[in-house]
C-alpha cells in the first residue's frame, strides 16, 4: 500500500486552497479539514455560502476515501444543511468511513462550528478504482 499523504494532495487542489481549506487530519478512513469563514464566503443573504460549505465536506470526503493508497472517486453524495454559518466562523468537517468493500466505501461527513453546533451533515458513497492514488 502507497503511503498516504493528504497534505500532497491538498498542495495539488488549487480550487480548495484558493478558499482557504486546509487539511487538519488524515489517516486510514478519516479525514479532517477545516476553514475560516471570511467575507469573499458570504452570499447574497449575508450568510456562508452553501458551495464553501459542500466543498470543505467534499475536501474531507476526498482524502478520508483516497486514504488507502486505492483511488477512489465519489459517486453519490447527499448533503443536509443545518444551519448558517457567518463571517469569522472556523468551521471543521469530519469524515469518517462507515463500510467499506472491494469496490464500494460509505462515509459520514459533519461539518461543525467551533463551538460544537452542527451546520451541516454528508454522507458520502465513493467507487474505489483499483488503481493506486495519485502521488
Amino acid at each position: 500500500m502507497t503511503k498516504f499523504d493528504a497534505a500532497a494532495l491538498a498542495r495539488r487542489d488549487t480550487f480548495t486552497r484558493e478558499l482557504g481549506i486546509e487539511v487538519v487530519e488524515a489517516a486510514l478512513g478519516r479525514a479532517v479539514t477545516r476553514v475560516q469563514v471570511e467575507e469573499r464566503h458570504v452570499n447574497f443573504n449575508g450568510v456562508c455560502h452553501g458551495g464553501l460549505t459542500f466543498t470543505l465536506a467534499d475536501a474531507a470526503f476526498g482524502y478520508a476515501c483516497n486514504s488507502y493508497g486505492i483511488m477512489s472517486a465519489g459517486i453519490d453524495v447527499h448533503m443536509m444543511y443545518n444551519t448558517a454559518a457567518r463571517v469569522g466562523d472556523m468551521l471543521t468537517a469530519t469524515a469518517v468511513e462507515i463500510a467499506r468493500s472491494a469496490r464500494i466505501a460509505n462515509y459520514r461527513i459533519d461539518v461543525v462550528r467551533a463551538d460544537g453546533t452542527l451546520i451541516a451533515g454528508m454522507s458520502g458513497t465513493a467507487f474505489i478504482t483499483g488503481r493506486p492514488a495519485a502521488a
